[in-house]
């Protein structure tokens, strides 16, 4: 088999593709043996910098009596799977009939023939590949393409005298650059060239989208004045910032110049040092720098660098190919020139493998010179293992005291947890002695024991004080102080739910529930980490008030407050008058349900975290931290299986049926956001409307202003609350799953809006309730800053006079005839350096450690309180 003249060149994955129709030996065995397309993988070799043949593969093109030729080869995407694959174009002339078909090339070495057409004309002008496969080429002055998916060949509705560029543009898909004869605009483009400038230059710039059919204009690629001199184009780059689409592209001229254009500017030019530029391929190199590779008619090339300013770096001559890729696997692109070489045939005799940097390998050096000797290499290695030792062993020692840090937390967690559950059960906990903790460190180190670790228990046996305290405080709680204790399973949650008394629920700040196993699991902390939020809603027409929190990290509660109105209420019919307010405050934990479902069966207790408020004889409020057990709930797989604790939402007649406990559930489960709706020239009658017709919405029967969405797909289970200020002003509240949800519904929503109404996301809370509660926090306050000034301590306030009846004294006698004689002055002199002294004494009295641990403490929450709502009103 003899190699043809033709040979077509491809990089692929850091490998080069060689391209060879076969030619039988003799013309007398022409008509016998078939023509065959070979392709050769070739692979660079960093041992003996060489490429070698890795694998290769052929494909049988039938009777060697056709005129079979390669026209041009490229990587693109297949449509069906979405990987780039090598893609090559044959042309295949017989007697009166051209025939040409596209072939993939597989990592297998197998082609598989994509598609093929027949014309009665032959391609030579502007042909490009693209993803599909998919190929495009011009044929007098017209744009015609052919694609995989059609396998029908396709005429565009545009004239154009040349294809500059073929690719894909961000938010277009396939984009066609061109040029056309200038012509001028419609009245409506805003984008339009003025008349003088299309009668001097003649030609302009355009953009085709192939799969929108739809016309770019081309100020966004180049100015129009360049339509002229450009030749060719390679976009780097294009993306869309606020709607406006922004590319950047390297252009070649006829007057052998390379010009940088950035959003549609050109930002610098290089003189090239040849002539007849034909193609531009950019490269970047492993020291960040962005190479163009130019080739020329005349079989040179030369690379020009972009840093501060575009300047040629390198040229060379009698080069048949330049490919762009990572030949020697360093994470970065190189240049690869294949030099024409007529004293060998070998395809890939003569070659340069540069970055213009560190990477430099040329066929026909010896780079014997390069390795070093022997000996140093040995010593080397053995500088490299010792520094290697020295950070094994170094790394090692980390692991080895993180895992004994690990293994001591753990120990502390389990012992904590234990506490609290005694303690919530009102039983008494031993603490580990001393000997204990020693012990648990000898078994956690036993090579060498924690240096400078103390323990995190007393050696006293009795319990402290503060645990007595906590218990007793445990016990004043009242015995009756939850209605209910529920669970439900909203989607991949678990949501808990402890419903409180009124009267139990007045005397409490800052409540959350916790979740604590109630089983020894010794791989994993019993601790499940949820979130809390309180929700209260009042039947027939519903006050909803929602503050979560996080049980870990430490909380930052907010209250969310959703205020009742009637106007929605008259868009229902058979609507309740009927107000019947639920006394009770409902808390909840949400948590997720997989990592529970591990167990099969997992018991948990529910504990209630609060503050308990008591009022003290100088009007403030003191607050102490309760614990208190709510109960136990058991959650198996089996009883999940069966919708033991599903919600259920069913439609009837004009009300949605559900549990108190299934709509607390929702709505704990659920993420809320408020937005405020205003129109200026037209009513919000169409949100009402979409409510009730689009979305398919449906009012609760115990609470009729939050209305159920009973619309198939992911909208399905979302809680709207629509509450209209006045005919041109409401606020939208929206209870979801998650932000897809939230986005589809603010889509269908902005459809049915004019497009005069402004949608507004709002802060979570009433500004009229948040104004109120930060006006109580900062008399709050005041008054705590105020009683701390007057706090000293009971003994030394005894022991100090203020001077009050000297002053009397002195203030009684006539000034004027007490300071007549000496023996008055003095004794004034006398009085005013007493008092002076009685004043500065007063004002250095000093307070015990734990009287002013609880004033810091008291002025600490009261600021922490005003600053929170300061934050949420902002």
């Amino acid at each position: 088999m003899l190699l043809g003249e033709q040979d077509q060149f491809l990089s692929y994955n850091g490998e080069v593709l060689v391209f060879q129709l076969s030619k039988p030996k003799h013309a007398e065995e022409a008509d016998e043996k078939p023509m065959n397309l070979c392709v050769r993988r070739m692979a660079f070799n960093r041992d003996t910098k060489l490429f070698v043949q890795k694998s290769s593969g052929a494909f049988s093109m039938g009777a060697s009596h056709s005129k079979i030729e390669m026209i041009c080869c490229s990587c693109t995407t297949d449509s069906r799977t979405g990987i780039i694959l090598p893609c090559i174009l044959m042309k295949k002339k017989k007697r009166n009939s051209i025939k040409y078909f596209l072939l993939l090339l597989h990592s297998s070495n197998q082609f598989e023939p994509s598609f093929y057409f027949k014309l009665d004309y032959e391609l030579k002008e502007d042909i490009r590949l693209f993803s599909g496969p998919s190929l495009l080429w011009r044929h007098a002055n017209k744009l015609f393409y052919i694609s995989s998916n059609t396998c029908v060949v396709q005429s565009a509705p545009v004239h154009l005298s040349c294809v500059v560029w073929t690719g894909e543009i961000v938010g277009e898909g396939t984009v066609v650059l061109g040029k056309r004869a200038a012509c001028l605009p419609e009245p409506e483009d805003p984008d339009g060239f003025s008349v003088s400038d299309r009668a001097i230059w003649g030609s302009e710039f355009f953009g085709y989208a192939i799969q929108s059919q739809k016309f770019l204009s081309g100020a966004c690629f180049m100015p129009h004045a360049y339509s002229r001199v450009v030749s060719s184009v390679h976009v780097c780059r294009s993306e869309r910032l606020r709607k406006q689409l922004r590319i950047s592209l390297v252009a070649i001229t006829h007057r052998n110049q390379l010009i940088w254009f950035q959003n549609g500017a050109p930002k610098g030019v290089c003189e090239l040092p040849y002539e007849k530029p034909c193609s531009v391929t950019p490269a970047l190199t492993s020291s960040r720098d962005l190479l163009f590779a130019v080739s020329f008619a005349s079989g040179n090339s030369c690379v020009v660098q972009r840093r501060d300013s575009l300047q040629v770096a390198s040229k060379w001559q009698k080069v048949k190919c330049v490919l762009v890729d990572d030949f020697i696997g360093s994470g970065s692109e190189q240049l690869l020139l294949l030099f024409q070489d007529d004293s060998n045939t070998d395809v890939l005799s003569t070659f340069k493998i540069t970055d213009l940097g560190e990477v430099n390998y040329a066929s026909g050096i010896n780079y014997k010179h390069d390795v070093p000797a022997a000996e140093g290499l040995q010593e080397n290695g053995l500088l490299t293992v010792r520094a290697l030792e020295t950070r094994l062993q170094a790394g090692w020692t980390s692991v080895r005291e993180l895992q004994q840090h690990l293994g001591l937390q753990r120990r502390v967690i389990l012992e904590s947890c234990r506490a609290l559950i005694d303690l919530v059960e009102e039983r008494t906990h031993i603490l580990p002695s001393s000997k204990e903790v020693k012990c648990g460190r000898s078994l956690l180190n036993s090579a060498k024991p924690f240096e400078g670790l103390v323990s995190l228990w007393d050696d006293v046996e009795n319990p402290p004080d503060s645990l007595s305290k906590e218990t007793s405080s445990a016990s004043e709680v009242p015995e009756h102080f939850t209605e209910e204790l529920w669970q439900r399973v909203v989607g991949d949650s678990l949501v808990v739910g402890v419903k409180l008394t009124e009267s139990f629920y007045l005397s409490l700040s800052d409540v959350s529930l916790s979740l604590v196993m109630d089983q020894d699991v010794s791989s994993i902390s019993p601790i499940i980490k949820c979130q809390s939020k309180i929700i209260k809603l009042n039947k027939a027409f519903s006050a909803l008030a929602v503050s979560s929190n996080q049980i870990e990290p430490p909380p930052k509660k907010m209250k969310l407050d959703l205020h009742s109105n009637s106007n929605l209420r008259k868009e229902f019919p058979k609507r309740s008058s009927r107000i019947q307010l639920d006394g009770a405050k409902t808390v909840t934990a949400v948590t997720s349900l997989s990592p529970l479902l591990a167990f099969h069966r997992v018991c948990c207790v529910v504990l209630l975290h609060a503050r308990k408020q008591s009022h003290q004889n100088d009007g403030l409020q003191q607050s102490k931290k309760i614990t208190v057990l709510c109960g136990k709930i058991l959650l198996s797989l089996e009883d999940i299986s069966n919708g033991r604790y599903s919600i259920k939402m069913l439609k009837d007649n004009s009300y949605c049926t559900g549990s108190m406990e299934d709509i607390f559930a929702v709505l704990s489960a659920s993420v809320r956001f408020s937005f405020q709706i205003v129109s200026c020239d037209c009513t919000l009658t169409p949100v009402s409307s979409w409510l009730l017709g689009e979305m398919e919405c449906t009012p609760f029967k115990e609470c009729q202003d939050n209305i159920f969405c009973h619309k198939a797909g992911n909208v399905h289970g979302t809680i709207f609350n629509w509450v209209l200020k006045n005919p041109f002003e409401g606020v939208l509240t929206i209870f979801c799953r998650n932000l897809t949800v939230l986005f589809q519904c603010l889509h269908s929503l902005t459809r049915v809006l004019p497009p005069s109404c402004s949608v507004k996301l709002l802060r979570s809370g009433s500004k009229q309730v948040l104004t109120e509660q930060l006006s109580l926090a900062l008399e709050k306050e005041m008054l705590t800053l105020k009683n701390s000034l007057f706090l000293k301590e009971t003994k030394a306030g005894n022991s100090l006079t203020w001077g009050h009846e000297s002053g009397k004294k002195i203030n009684d006698a006539p000034l004027a005839s007490l300071l007549d004689t000496e023996e008055g002055v003095q004794q004034f002199r006398k009085k005013l350096q007493k008092e002076r002294e009685e004043s500065v004494q007063s004002m250095n009295q000093t307070l015990n450690g734990a009287l002013y641990q609880t004033t810091a403490l008291k002025i600490a929450e009261a600021q922490l309180s005003s600053d929170m709502i300061v934050w949420t009103l902002a």
